[in-house]
């Protein structure tokens, strides 16, 4: 396996991203590439797994030994961890949807990295997310994964003997207004019994009345104990598409688990609006579903999640929308003409989107394009992906970096040259473009297609040294809110007087900071975090000023999140200005802090970039 092939298609995906370059290569060569043909059957039921599954091409679907569809995988999701991290064999099958190219990461590989970054082990580990919630690293499932499933339950739930016929059955469901009953022969659990079963299996077949429940009750269900964690039941009972769990503790029935009690629990959290926009199919509906983020984002602040993760949970859900809008324009408009790649830019090409956004993309196409023929089909698929983003909130951009304006929506040898005009010539709007499009992000669809272009564009900047040059001095132009006496620079009027531009004079300078130093050193990390890390790294920034601009970064980060959290709690519509006198004094002088080592950092880069011209 070469490292091009694997490493830079796992390094733009969670959790591999976790993974340093380094560690990468060495996965690379050991990890194996597999053509499936569509209709294979890639697991069996039972079937040991040997590794984790990562889909580089093509769709896998999971369905369980009941035969239902499960999930329905695409491109950079996984399969295989559950089976590794539990007995080792597969619970359900995997069968390929379409012809596929499959990476097969080795089991050992899989769990030394499981063993060594806990990060990487939490995503495939729901267990570690109570841990991780502790030290402040929990998504908005803390209600879940903070509370036992005895604590949910409702205890000492009605059991009913094998032999009672379905009609008593159903007439003490009715009675007592519950939705099951547990059947027990000898204090043992052997059954259960829904409104579900008593529709599909009685009525709908047209079984007697006087049928016994033991002829349609599910026997033998599947339980959990009181003491497994609430986030592990909402697992299970999604996997098994089961809206009842039994609560088994020492062999004996102590209570029953029910959607209703999860949903009094349950807060909105990221992997339920992803599903949720996966079963939409038009933009009022998505769009629906995309306003609850901002609730999501106040639950995440509150929580005590880090910045850095917020920004890439709520990025994830635009992914998902952004994915989900283009399978429908797929849908209506017929599949493409030329393979295609759809990518962000901007916060959410970054991965560090909040509450407020619009939206920048862009199209790279196939040489196979030709405008007479292919034009059409690509203007329309592009207005209807970007409206349907407008219409969930995500504005138009200003500036039109879009993939309805023509200009992006080009085949790659055309990115090709204009990445190549802005390096050779960077006037002004070079600079510009080139500050946008150096954050680019594969969302969707063919990524060798910029893949290759993006690491030669790298390489290129890294050579040029007027280029750098420019872009430096692009980086410094915008400076954090400090007056003469390093007091705060306020707003001075308009809407937002006496207040500070959190985004504009805050985060975006370290985001031009770290650009900068990625263009430097050829990083590909497009997140803003990840290149200081790497550029400290490798050396293209010292130490001491990469910790310095990422504890700024960090700082201002969540405070710009908690003014956001506050306002959405408060019924307002979240922005980027903050008034230091809401701070307390030891906030505002940590505010100040980072602005100065902000200031301080841009200054020893302006000083080093005109000593070596």
């Amino acid at each position: 396996m070469s490292l091009p092939d694997f490493a830079e298609f796992a390094s733009h995906r969670h959790p591999f991203d976790l993974i340093e370059m380094s560690r990468l290569a060495v996965l690379a060569r050991n990890t194996l590439k597999i053509e499936v043909a569509k209709g294979e059957t890639i697991l069996s039921v039972g079937q040991k797994v040997e590794g984790l599954y990562l889909i580089q091409s093509g769709e896998v679907d999971l369905i369980t030994p009941e035969d239902t569809l499960l999930l329905h995988l695409t491109v950079g999701n996984c399969f295989g961890e559950r089976a590794m991290l539990s007995d080792g064999h597969a619970p359900n099958r995997a069968v390929a949807n379409q012809d596929c190219t499959l990476f097969v990461i080795p089991k050992s590989e899989f769990l030394d990295l499981t063993e060594t970054l806990p990060s990487f082990h939490a995503f495939f580990d729901s267990s570690l997310i109570k841990r991780a919630a502790a030290a402040g690293q929990s998504d908005s499932t803390t209600d879940l994964i903070s509370i036992t499933i005895g604590a949910l339950m409702t205890p000492d739930p009605i059991t009913i003997g094998p032999d009672m016929p379905v009609t008593e059955a159903a007439q003490l469901m009715r009675a007592k207004n519950i939705s099951c009953l547990l059947i027990t022969q000898e204090d043992r659990l052997i059954g259960i019994l829904t409104t579900g079963d008593m529709a599909h299996r009685v009525v709908a077949a047209g079984l007697g009345l006087d049928t016994p429940v033991r002829a349609v009750m599910t026997a033998d269900p599947f339980t959990l104990g009181p003491d497994a964690l609430g986030f592990d039941a909402l697992l299970s009972m999604m996997e098994r598409t089961h809206t009842h769990l039994p609560v088994v503790a020492d062999g004996k029935l102590v209570g029953i688990l029910t959607n209703t009690n999860l949903v009094h629990r349950q807060a909105v959290s990221a992997p339920f609006l992803i599903r949720d926009l996966q079963r939409q199919n038009d933009f009022e509906s998505l769009a629906t579903i995309v306003a609850k983020v901002p609730q999501m984002l106040a639950q995440l602040v509150g929580s005590g999640v880090d910045a850095h993760n917020i920004g890439r949970i709520v990025t994830n859900v635009t992914d998902s929308l952004t994915r989900r809008l283009v399978q429908l324009a797929e849908e209506k408009f017929g599949p493409a003409p030329v393979p295609y790649l759809w990518l962000a830019c901007g916060s959410q090409g970054r991965q560090e989107q909040t509450g407020v956004s619009d939206q920048d993309n862009c199209l790279i196409l196939d040489e196979g394009f030709i405008e007479a023929e292919h034009g059409a089909y690509f203007e329309q698929f592009a207005r209807f992906v970007s409206d349907g983003l407008d219409a969930a909130g995500f504005y138009y951009c200003p500036g039109e970096m879009m993939a309805t304006n023509h200009r992006w929506r080009q085949p790659v040898s055309v990115w090709r040259g204009y990445f190549d005009k802005w390096i050779d010539r960077p006037d002004p709007m070079a600079q510009m473009l080139a500050s946008v499009m150096f954050d680019l992000r594969p969302i969707t669809g063919n990524e060798s297609l910029f893949a290759g272009l993006y690491q030669e564009t790298l390489e290129k900047a890294k050579k040029n040294s007027i280029f750098r040059a420019h872009m430096i001095s692009n980086s410094l132009g915008h400076t954090p809110p400090l007056s003469f006496f390093r007091g705060f620079a306020l707003i001075r009027k308009g809407e937002h007087k006496d207040t500070v531009d959190l985004k504009l004079n805050g985060v975006v300078p370290i985001v031009d900071l770290a650009r900068a130093y990625a263009l430097q050193g050829a990083i590909t990390a497009a997140n803003t975090r990840e290149r200081l890390i790497q550029a400290r790294d490798q050396g293209t920034i010292s130490q001491e000023g990469a910790l310095g601009l990422i504890d700024a970064y960090d700082l201002i980060a969540t405070i710009r999140l908690e003014h956001q959290a506050r306002q959405i709690r408060e019924g307002k519509t979240p922005d980027n200005f903050l008034a230091p006198a809401s701070l307390s004094e030891l906030e505002r002088n940590h505010l100040k802090d980072a602005f100065i080592i902000i200031k301080t950092q841009q200054s020893a880069l302006g000083h080093a970039q005109g000593a070596n011209i």
